[in-house]
């Protein structure tokens, strides 16, 4: 009997590869915003995935795991690695670094695979993620975009960018633990309000409005809120680990 809900897992996941891809061309034709806004429906497909998988009666195999790290990688991993690399070649600030602005797009693609692969091979044993997870460091890297380049609410400054994406590329890759966002989960609230309001942040930009404008005002302070969502992921999250070893099905 075709378990329903392992069949739309994946379909979940085919969403976000293709939303990576999507991430990916607009970008290339020149269109961040919209981008930026693939990348969190990402997020989203990504959750759905993992909301879908814990419900079938199914145990997860390899082919589920490659299939979830594949889409991770292309859009958390090289999609914002694409975003940060757009930036090098957008001319004065940005002309000036823009050699160690490509060196950390590559960085940030490595990382995301590399976490991904040891999440593939031995990681997806652990009750909770080893390292930040790709889907909240492509959040913080479109974070930092909207406040330091586009539209630039904290004005355009390409070293914050570059020291804050470089941080929590490494994040992914440190051996902390980090909590999954199960039901019952601590920060399950706080990572809900985080999702909501990256899009009532990401939506206005889309009409690219000017300084000062009620739509502009509305995206900045909405930024503000996602920033408080990760601050609460990223340096409270380790503390609500429970210190268990266990299979896990979504990574």
């Amino acid at each position: 009997m075709t378990d329903h809900w392992r069949a739309a897992a994946n379909v979940a996941t085919l969403g976000n590869l293709l939303l990576g891809i999507g991430a990916i061309a607009y970008i290339v034709l020149a269109n961040p915003y919209f981008a930026m806004l693939l990348i969190a429906l990402g997020v989203a497909f990504d959750g759905m995935d993992g909301l879908l998988a814990r419900r079938s009666h199914t145990p997860g195999g390899w082919f589920g795991r490659i299939a979830d790290s594949v889409a991770d990688a292309v859009t958390f991993g090289i999609a914002p690695a694409f975003l940060v690399g757009w930036h090098a070649g957008q001319g004065s600030p940005w002309a000036t670094i823009g050699l160690a602005t490509f060196a950390l797009a590559a960085a940030v693609a490595i990382l995301a695979v590399a976490r991904l692969c040891y999440f593939t091979v031995r990681g997806f044993q652990h009750h909770d993620f080893v390292g930040v997870p790709t889907p909240q460091t492509a959040l913080a890297i479109v974070l930092f975009s909207l406040w330091w380049y586009l539209p630039g609410f904290l004005g355009v400054a390409p070293l914050p960018f570059l020291i804050a994406v470089g941080l929590v590329s490494l994040a992914m890759v440190l051996p902390v633990m980090y909590p999954k966002i199960r039901r019952g989960s601590t920060l399950r609230p706080a990572m809900a309000f985080t999702a909501i309001v990256a899009a009532l942040a990401l939506v206005p930009i889309q009409f690219r409005p000017d300084g000062g404008t009620p739509l502009y005002l509305f995206a900045s302070a909405m930024s503000y809120a996602m920033a408080a969502g990760l601050f609460l992921y990223y340096f409270l999250g380790p503390f609500t680990v429970k210190r268990s070893i266990g299979p896990s099905s979504k990574g």
